[in-house]
């Protein structure tokens, strides 16, 4: 399909100009009609509307880790056109892929604090079952700093939302940098959205609603254990199993997006 970006439709002011020598028409004025937006760049606008509503309003973190990934398949199709290629190579590129650098730590870190999680919840369940509460005990600690350490990740990739969405474009810099610079943006708020909604189902899953047959067993150990909720654990397994293999494509092509900026910057020769 033909790019369309930048194109317009022009029509001479006066009939009666036309009719000049060829040396003259070269200056003739015209008014021009811009033609619609390329479908490519009107599909990453819908992919970035549809990942802000979701992050503003958050539900199953694996739904989250889907728009991610369809926001980035939109990118990936549209870094292919020469337009946006040539806003990469603006003053816009460096903070792109500073964006997408980060965005790819995030959700690395993302993917390893998810293990922590599994190993803690299964750490949790063999304690429960054994009554071993010196075990349970250290899976809720292992488990708060997991939590922590996905909170910490939701606010690296805030500050980059802010950042990119916020960035003054330079005058030379054209809609389709500001369009990539958007879609970074919103990557990275629904990204810290998705991390946000899992250290809140993992601190359910550590709260204070408990048993008091449980409560009992749990303070023998340590008062960290008491806060342990079993009821909860079976819910933070299912969103890890969900989220495991959504994460993983999110890394992906986050990683093939920032790839794809890097070949546009340094084309091979």
């Amino acid at each position: 399909m033909a790019p369309s970006f930048g194109r317009s439709i022009s029509f001479p002011l006066s009939p009666a100009r036309s009719s000049r020598p060829r040396a003259a028409a070269c200056h003739v004025r015209s008014i021009s009609l811009p033609c619609r937006s390329h479908p490519l760049l009107a599909h990453l606008h819908t992919q970035t509307a549809a990942a802000r509503f979701w992050a503003a309003n958050p539900t199953a973190p694996s739904s989250g880790l889907a728009h991610v990934d369809a926001l980035h398949a939109a990118l990936a199709e549209l870094l292919l056109l020469p337009e946006p290629q040539d806003a990469v190579r603006s003053a816009a590129s460096d903070r792109l892929l500073d964006a997408f650098l980060l965005l790819a730590d995030a959700h690395r870190g993302f993917q390893e604090a998810l293990l922590a999680l599994r190993r803690d919840a299964a750490d949790v369940r063999a304690a429960l079952r054994r009554r071993d509460a010196a075990r349970l005990a250290s899976a809720a600690r292992s488990q708060r700093r997991t939590d922590k350490e996905l909170a910490r990740l939701a606010a690296a990739v805030s500050s980059v939302a802010a950042a990119t969405k916020y960035a003054r474009l330079g005058a030379e810099e054209t809609e389709m940098a500001a369009a990539l610079m958007e879609a970074a943006a919103a990557s990275a708020a629904a990204s810290a959205a998705v991390f946000s909604a899992v250290a809140s189902m993992s601190g359910a899953a550590s709260s204070p609603k408990k048993t008091a047959t449980f409560a009992a067993f749990a303070r023998k150990a340590a008062p960290e254990a008491a806060d342990v909720a079993p009821e909860n654990l079976e819910e933070l397994e299912q969103c890890i199993d969900e989220c495991e293999s959504g994460s993983e494509m999110v890394f992906r092509s986050i990683v093939r997006t920032r790839v794809s900026l890097l070949n546009i910057r340094t084309p091979a020769i």
